[in-house]
């Protein structure tokens, strides 16, 4: 399998972005209601709290991915939350780099780079309640149910995937 690999999204992505905001497998990850990430003002902006990212497979981008801290993320999405988290979205934007583990090798190195830091304690991710596909990926990975929440109106599992469980099964 061909190596993944992360690179910093910029203004030369705006409309690839755009292109995989309108695919179905994107629309079917983050719901009809969480469709305007704003790309024109937010891929000017590099907030200290945010990573957006786009993956590629051998020079070609097949998918997106942000990190960032909730809890000093400035739309304050996740509400109240302890320090020393960090929170993923991610899809994969071209329908034919489905099913090819691109997916796993994202969720990895996004793990890497979020445990880098030594005080992080966990990861979040909030998929949507009906995307039963990404709960089983999500488990597969580690990840641990928290409780359901209601996000922009949408209803999503919240998972968290602990430093422990991440040390203990990817960095021994």
């Amino acid at each position: 399998m061909t190596a993944i690999t992360l690179r910093r999204a910029v203004w030369d992505d705006l409309d690839l972005l755009q292109h995989w905001d309108e695919q179905p497998q994107v629309k079917e990850a983050i719901g009809e209601d969480d469709d305007d990430w704003h790309w024109e003002e937010e891929l000017k902006r590099s907030p200290a709290w945010r990573e957006f990212l786009v993956a590629e497979v051998a020079g070609r981008p097949i998918g997106f991915m942000q990190i960032i801290d909730p809890l000093l993320e400035d739309s304050h999405y996740w509400g109240e939350v302890e320090p020393n988290l960090r929170a993923l979205d991610i899809w994969i934007g071209e329908a034919d780099a489905l099913g090819q583990g691109y997916g796993m090798q994202m969720m990895q190195q996004a793990f890497i780079r979020c445990f880098a830091d030594p005080a992080v304690t966990a990861i979040l991710i909030d998929p949507l309640k009906s995307n039963v596909r990404a709960h089983r990926f999500y488990e597969r990975l580690g990840f641990e149910f928290v409780e359901e929440r209601v996000f922009d109106e949408e209803v999503c599992r919240v998972y968290q995937l602990r430093r422990a469980v991440w040390r203990e099964r990817y960095a021994a």
